[in-house]
């Protein structure tokens, strides 16, 4: 029997490439513009809009064009990310639009994150491998569908693959590398662990002139964030430390053991078990084709799990998206097990028998897929962000609600998830009229009363109605049902589908 290191081909050489009419080359470009018009179809046909921290990104973006320092003590405020503000600030000039503009950005971002997992797979291990591993991101719902809501996320991941993709074609590049990783760790703190590992790995060899330059490429990411910290709060941790208070707020902190268990329940959330299968499989086998070409995609993978695990140890959030840049880059590696075998020599039976175990692995897959997918409840879920954000600004606009929020300028939510929908579409600056009656509710337990009299001596209260009661009002814990109980004295004036509005002006 032919040994399966006899058909692999030797160290250096290409995969064997069939003459055809097109090149790789051509048809990628093809398969990317391809891709772009989708993103847009589907950008146009789904008209959602940016989730609770990209919201937050925009509006903050808007008070920095306004000349007005961003308030980041706000009630349950998410994590500011400088470049997701400063992209806020450019989608704010175009006024109400700017919302779905930080959509695209996310559609866009996903894009590129598709075009980066081509080029990384195929310089690693060939166009077939290559082709795959875009197939594989593109058919990730959990990914588009964060990416369809505007979610920093994505762009974000986009930043980390193409930043490994870059490396790969080069060793040890250098700047191109730094400013992608610096870019990225400008929305996510998780990229500075990555860029402080490429700086040891760049800085093996390198003089210390270099060493230097690199060191300061490696720090934009970091003193960026605290020195934006430390403008707007006066704490350069302020970040950090009030991500962490939150987290235990909202019990998003786990143990040690739990967090090593999400690993698993989340990793199939995103990928799903048989691509996680066919990852297993596939390490070992592009360790065996290609040790040297699989080594950097892989170390991303130690790394980036590294911080996932690191950060759930010390009280950090733990929650499905932030394992998203290591479930990603497991996809080269399951794509190695379906398409690996254009890395043998044709003919051989290793082979005919990788080819006869990917297509099982496919067919596996493919039933899963139609067995667990609902492309109906995504259209739905899609469908309700945009009805949930348009019904709310109906409500907002009713004549007589704008004529009671000019008598009472005080506007009350159940909880803080559409305190920053209601900030845009009221053009408010700040968050001092715009509050959270489960906020009130937890201020009364702790003694204060303030912002509860607030409330009831004259104030305008928004009640979300049916499918909006529990994706908007009744969401977190500490959440509460009483919050969405009419106040004693206020009245109705307003009831669409998703809404009530009463007041006691």
């Amino acid at each position: 029997m032919e040994s399966a290191t006899a058909t692999r081909l030797p160290p250096g050489s290409k995969p064997p490439e069939r003459p055809r009419r097109l090149d790789a080359r051509t048809l990628a470009m093809v398969g990317f513009a391809i891709m772009c018009i989708g993103a847009l179809i589907g950008y146009f046909a789904f008209p959602t809009y940016p989730t609770y921290d990209s919201f937050y990104a925009l509006l903050w973006g808007r008070d920095l064009l306004q000349l007005h320092l961003p308030d980041f003590h706000v009630y349950r405020g998410p994590t500011e990310h400088p470049l997701a503000i400063a992209f806020g600030a450019l989608s704010s000039i175009f006024g109400q639009t700017g919302a779905r503009l930080m959509v695209l950005g996310s559609i866009a971002s996903f894009v590129a994150a598709v075009a980066g997992m081509y080029r990384l797979s195929r310089l690693c291990f060939g166009p077939v491998v290559g082709v795959l591993a875009a197939l594989l991101l593109l058919s990730r719902f959990f990914i588009e569908n964060l990416a369809a809501q505007g979610y920093l996320d994505i762009t974000y991941l986009a930043l980390i693959i193409w930043a490994v993709a870059l490396e790969v074609e080069r060793p040890r590049r250098g700047t191109p590398v730094f400013l992608l990783l610096a870019a990225a760790g400008m929305l996510r703190p998780d990229a500075w662990v990555m860029v402080g590992a490429y700086w040891l790995w760049c800085s093996w060899r390198a003089d210390n002139r270099t060493r230097l330059r690199y060191l300061a490429l490696a720090a934009i990411g970091p003193l960026t964030w605290a020195l934006f910290d430390l403008i707007v709060t006066g704490n350069p941790l302020y970040s950090l430390t009030a991500t962490s208070s939150l987290a235990a707020e909202l019990e998003r902190t786990q143990g040690f053991t739990s967090v090593v268990a999400s690993l698993w329940e989340y990793g199939v959330r995103i990928d799903k078990l048989p691509v996680l299968l066919g990852a297993f499989i596939g390490v070992p086998l592009a360790l065996w084709m290609a040790p040297r070409r699989a080594a950097v995609p892989l170390a991303a993978l130690i790394v980036l799990l590294f911080v996932y695990l690191a950060q759930g140890a010390v009280g950090a959030s733990v929650v499905d998206r932030y394992l998203i840049g290591a479930a990603t880059m497991l996809l080269p590696f399951t794509a190695v097990a379906i398409g690996g075998w254009s890395m043998l020599v044709p003919g051989g039976l290793v082979r005919r028998v990788w080819i006869a175990a990917a297509a099982a692995l496919v067919i596996y897959g493919s039933v899963d897929a139609a067995r667990n997918l609902s492309l109906t409840n995504l259209r739905t879920t899609l469908a309700y962000h945009e009805e949930f954000h348009e019904g709310l600004a109906a409500a907002l606009a009713a004549p007589q609600v704008r004529e009671q929020l000019r008598r009472c300028p005080l506007l009350s939510l159940p909880d803080n998830k559409l305190i920053p929908d209601a900030r845009w579409i009221l053009d408010s600056v700040g968050q001092h009229n715009i509050v959270a009656r489960s906020q009130a509710r937890s201020d009364l337990a702790k003694g204060s009363r303030t912002l509860q009299d607030r409330i009831t001596a004259g104030s305008v209260a928004v009640y979300p109605l049916g499918g909006a009661v529990f994706l908007e009002a009744i969401v977190d814990v500490g959440d509460d049902p009483r919050d969405q109980l009419p106040l004693t004295g206020f009245r109705r004036i307003y009831t669409s589908r998703y809404y009530a509005v009463y007041a006691n002006c």
